[in-house]
């Protein structure tokens, strides 16, 4: 992995977390295109009434640029360039998924699978880190999937995206710092590898 770029999709979740993870993310020896999860401003469009899918598709995806924007004011540059990172920056895709519209308006598709879309768009492996372990299934962490699983750890249509599409992808926990900098120092670490080509 060394010297190539990286899609990482940080999750909401991790909100608490962020003022250890932001100097992780900065201090990267490989260039990080950052998707920002909705956190808390998409919660509050899923908790809303009376909203159809495509309105509430919309609005979660503005709060996934409202996240960004306070990743931005924790000191991580902001971009609207759909393009391979030179530099460590936090997608903001809402104006790129207005011109584009990939994907389908449902809450099976939330920033998770666009992060995916992303990473398969930029032909760069994908990095999730969420507040667990890796994709649960069961009760269970799961640390290898070659075919979709049930599981609430990403959205529904994320695995068979990702599989469908190809992406490598490494699920993580990104409250444990650690872990975080050595798979960024391209080293092994607990988690869950999706696909067949690692």
């Amino acid at each position: 992995m060394a010297g190539k770029a990286l899609a990482v999709k940080l999750g909401g979740s991790l909100y608490p977390k962020l003022p250890d993870l932001i100097p992780v993310l900065r201090s990267s020896p490989v260039p990080l295109l950052i998707i920002p999860g909705g956190g808390v401003f998409a919660d509050a469009v899923r908790d809303a009434h009376l909203i159809d899918d495509t309105a509430a598709h919309w609005m979660a995806v503005a709060a996934m640029d409202h996240y960004g924007l306070f990743l931005e004011s924790l000191g991580l540059e902001c971009t609207r360039d759909l393009a391979v990172p030179e530099k460590t920056s936090v997608l903001m895709v809402y104006c790129t998924l207005r011109k584009i519209d990939p994907l389908p308006h449902s809450w099976d598709v939330t920033s998770d699978t666009i992060a995916a879309w992303v990473a398969g768009r930029l032909g760069l492996d994908l990095l999730v880190l969420k507040s667990v372990d890796g994709i649960m299934a069961q009760g269970q962490m799961v640390e290898t999937v070659n075919t979709p699983l049930e599981t609430e750890t990403v959205d529904a249509s994320f695995l068979p995206f990702v599989l469908e599409k190809k992406i490598q992808t490494m699920v993580i926990n990104g409250t444990i710092s650690d872990r975080v900098v050595k798979y960024l120092n391209g080293e092994d670490v607990f988690g869950t590898r999706i696909g067949t080509t690692f």
